[in-house]
């Protein structure tokens, strides 16, 4: 594939410590070396698990010109610059390039439901505005419109566009990208729970949930099957499924800021709309996670 690698493995969509006061810096910086010292291999700054939706310009820039200082390239930082509004999308995009991530994950335009036509050519103004590489974001459960395999072809003739997150959920869908673009663009999974099989179809890895608090052991899911054992990293990808089915009991990122302020990361807090968890859910997913040895 002639298309650049951003990475290969597991890309922690980390999420953003805030408080009622803002953005919680001091832990964000605990986060972002904890993840590295675990041997992640890559982090995305401000997407969907991020809350990127509810930061304003400003906490927007200042997250991820924070974030790539402190990362100071030990991984590749994959900024979210993904809007409802293609304008602002590019205009985080110019930003982002500025301060010289390694790349930028930009989802498919949400609420307005874009055409096929329109996600193209929104996609291709995005990408004309970058220096950087692009990831395609599709997860039409959150946006209401689904990147079709046709258009990722026609958008892999976009030099800068190198690859997928794929969190369609839809099995048959999948399997068309993978025959249609496969050879064209890097194809990750964007669902914790479909780890592995992506990987037997080809996927370069996976733009993980799991992994703020499992990172060490997410990549080991990866790494096993690149490595050709193909057995234990279908069995680590079971092992979890109780504890990711449960991260996802409620929308990304409710349960997971949940779990990581039990384990001291951050505090339990998101911007409305997003609420804490609901008690019963959330004892159910301690119970787990004790199970698991990951609390006590």
């Amino acid at each position: 594939m002639n298309k650049e690698l951003i990475f290969k493995g597991v890309g922690t969509a980390l999420i953003t410590p805030t408080t009622e006061n803002g953005i919680d810096y001091e832990n964000l910086e605990k986060l972002i070396d904890f993840q590295i010292d675990k041997g992640i291999n890559a982090l995305i700054i401000a997407g969907t698990t991020g809350e990127g939706s509810t930061l304003n310009d400003k906490e927007h820039k200042d997250l991820l010109r924070f974030s790539k200082e402190k990362i100071r390239n030990r991984v590749p930082m994959i900024a979210g610059v993904g809007s409802n509004d293609t304008n602002y999308a590019i205009s985080l995009t110019k930003y982002a390039c500025e301060i010289d991530v390694g790349g930028l994950l930009v989802v498919t335009p949400y609420y307005n439901k874009a055409t096929q036509y329109g996600l193209v050519q929104s996609y291709t103004a995005i990408a004309k505005a970058s220096t950087k590489p692009i990831i395609l974001y599709n997860v039409p459960s959150r946006t209401g419109v689904n990147i079709e395999p046709e258009t990722y072809l026609e958008l892999s003739k976009v030099d800068n566009i190198v690859g997928i997150k794929e969190a369609n959920g839809n099995l048959s869908k999948i399997m068309d990208a993978f025959n249609l673009v496969g050879d064209k663009l890097y194809i990750y999974s964007g669902n914790d729970d479909e780890i592995t099989p992506f990987l037997s179809m080809g996927g370069y890895g996976v733009i993980s949930v799991l992994s703020n608090m499992l990172p060490k052991e997410t990549v080991e899911i990866c790494d096993s099957f690149f490595a050709g054992d193909v057995k234990k990293s279908s069995d680590l990808q079971l092992k979890y499924l109780p504890l990711i089915r449960a991260l996802f009991s409620e929308v990304n990122p409710i349960p997971i800021k949940s779990a990581m302020a039990k384990l001291g990361y951050c505090k339990n807090f998101m911007r409305l709309p997003l609420t804490p968890m609901d008690k019963a859910k959330e004892e159910k997913m301690f119970s787990i996670m004790k199970g698991l040895g990951i609390i006590y």
